[in-house]
């Protein structure tokens, strides 16, 4: 009997991990995966043909939880998306925020440490950990000093800073990702694009002579890839990344949110006016973020191949 790869992924209900096995089962890859999620997922995992799929509520705050269904799957791979990956929350609820997404990391490296499993575990990081930088550092690389400025920023710095801690002292193989903005379809909408999208869907429906948008600072520049493209960088990131090394995941372009917001309302073809409500604008926010994919290119093959344009026609398809 051949044995096939088996993958767990944490935060399973949210969008990234669709996507992932939806990549898995259009590339006709045999495996099987455990997610585990505090909350139920809403789509379907039991359709496809390919891809074995279980699932499991599991608290990765309880220790004895982790380590029991880690025990029993005894996986190949682990895919570390569960946090909370809301910029703006980790601003309302700070203490919250850092406690859940560096304990649950904690909880399961541990739970993989004391195991003594052979797996590789792919930390699931942001660019957000680069903080404010000037444009002359653009593109950033991986060799830039962190310079956290949010208290989600600074939880993700710290689960990099565990990950390289683990590789470094236990030999455990670790790979970690600073992903920058991944925007697709099934994304909540306490996100700013499909924040734009639903808005902008429901200008449409309007038929008003005036549409008016009520935005945060749209000035600010980020890079933003499609998560297709983020997950195919995931799985190479398996396969061919390199232990105790982070990886950029981004498109090296940058395009500002009122850009993004012009070509969502001419695909759309409505006329907008952007109205800045100031309660939406954070307490501190990165001005401009764009990173250097050089290094996952070399190490893995990886190219973004998905334009913005695309990802936000898709984006609007699913909303409506």
């Amino acid at each position: 009997m051949v044995s096939v790869d088996k993958f767990l992924v944490t935060g399973y209900s949210g969008f990234v991990s669709k996507h992932f096995i939806d990549y898995l089962e259009q590339n006709k890859i045999s495996v099987e995966v455990l997610g585990i999620d505090i909350q139920t997922p809403t789509f379907n995992f039991q359709e496809y043909k390919y891809v074995k799929v279980d699932f499991k509520l599991v608290d990765l705050l309880n220790k004895s939880e982790v380590e029991a269904v880690i025990s029993e799957f005894n996986p190949n791979y682990v895919l570390h998306l569960a946090s909370y990956s809301s910029v703006a929350f980790s601003w309302k609820k700070p203490v919250e925020s850092f406690t859940n997404n560096t304990n649950i990391f904690l909880n399961l490296i541990e739970a993989i440490h004391s195991l003594n499993l052979n797996c590789r575990i792919l930390s699931i990081g942001s660019s957000e950990e680069y903080g404010n930088v000037d444009k002359e550092d653009l593109p950033l690389t991986e060799e830039k000093t962190l310079n956290p400025i949010s208290p989600y920023a600074v939880a993700r710095v710290s689960q990099e800073m565990l990950s390289k801690l683990y590789a470094d002292s236990y030999g455990m193989d670790i790979v970690m990702t600073r992903s920058f903005n991944h925007i697709g379809t099934h994304q909540k909408d306490i996100f700013v694009i499909p924040s734009f999208a639903r808005q902008l869907i429901e200008l449409k429906k309007s038929k008003n002579d005036i549409n008016e948008l009520i935005t945060g600072d749209t000035s600010i520049i980020r890079d933003f890839v499609d998560v297709r493209d983020v997950v195919k960088a995931y799985y190479l990131l398996f396969k061919k990344g390199k232990k105790g090394q982070a990886y950029n995941i981004c498109t090296g372009k940058g395009t500002a949110l009122t850009e993004v917001i012009q070509k969502m309302a001419s695909i759309l073809d409505i006329s907008i006016i952007q109205k800045v409500d100031a309660n939406l604008v954070r307490p501190n926010d990165n001005k401009i973020i764009i990173g250097s994919n050089e290094k996952i290119k070399r190490d893995t093959g990886w190219e973004s191949t998905i334009l913005i344009e695309q990802s936000l026609k898709d984006i609007l398809e699913f909303y409506k």
